[in-house]
């Protein structure tokens, strides 16, 4: 016995599989969710832990993280420039969703 894709002309199974939708975009939309219940804690670790990168441990950076730890905050810039970015709600987690403060 012949399976149905092997009954099927090849332009029939060509068609059914065009009208597959993707589901790739529908997953970025999700990631890309601002995140505002961590807005808070992130402002604060940054603020009294910003020296060791403990916020950028904490949001999942662990690469950044290590390097503010190893370059004590990157002499103070990447402190403040990280601080502008939390206060501004630009800032991200490692998927990339931006953590607004509430």
């Amino acid at each position: 016995t012949e399976t149905s894709i092997q009954q099927k002309s090849k332009k029939e199974y060509i068609s059914e599989t065009k009208t597959i939708k993707p589901v790739k975009k529908e997953i970025k939309k999700e990631q890309s969710k601002v995140l505002d219940n961590k807005g808070l804690i992130v402002l604060l670790l940054c603020l009294f832990a910003g020296v060791l990168g403990i916020h950028r441990f904490y949001v999942g950076k662990i690469g950044t993280g290590i390097l503010m730890l190893l370059t004590f905050g990157g002499f103070g810039i990447w402190i403040l420039i990280d601080l502008i970015l939390i206060v501004c709600g630009e800032f991200t987690d490692k998927a990339g969703n931006k953590i607004k403060l509430d």
